[in-house]
């Protein structure tokens, strides 16, 4: 879970957590951050997704974890959960090459992102 090689933001997630508003405990420069997020996939395509999700290979500087899990509840969902360094090192992981690669493959396949939530991890394995 801790292998930074099936690693990848996904830009759109990630693009709407920028936009919120900080929530004050993570504006302190040495608070982490986290996003924990539900993915649907086209009917059908769930796998496909979650290939392209593995796909980027390669270091993400600040990248203290990233989970793809399957829904259990529902065919055509994913959750990610993400733990980065600070709020600036998610938001340059969106700019490397390979995540910016992976997000274009994905897009067609996305159906939508009903939910996400910010947190500020203070602890954990």
């Amino acid at each position: 879970m801790h292998d930074r090689r099936e690693m990848l933001t996904f830009a759109v997630l990630g693009l709407a957590a920028g936009a919120l508003p900080l929530p004050a405990a993570a504006a302190e420069s040495s608070a982490k951050f986290g996003l924990i997020g539900q993915m649907l996939a086209k009917p059908g395509k769930r796998d496909e997704l979650v290939g392209y999700l593995k796909e980027a290979t390669g270091a993400m500087p600040g990248c203290l974890s990233y989970v793809v899990a399957l829904d259990t509840a529902n065919a055509d969902a994913i959750w990610i959960t993400e733990v980065w360094d600070s709020r600036e090192s998610h938001a340059a992981s969106l700019k490397l090459p390979a995540v910016r690669a992976a997000i274009e493959k994905a897009r067609p396949v996305i159906a939508g992102f009903p939910q996400h939530f910010e947190t500020v991890p203070v602890g954990g394995v």
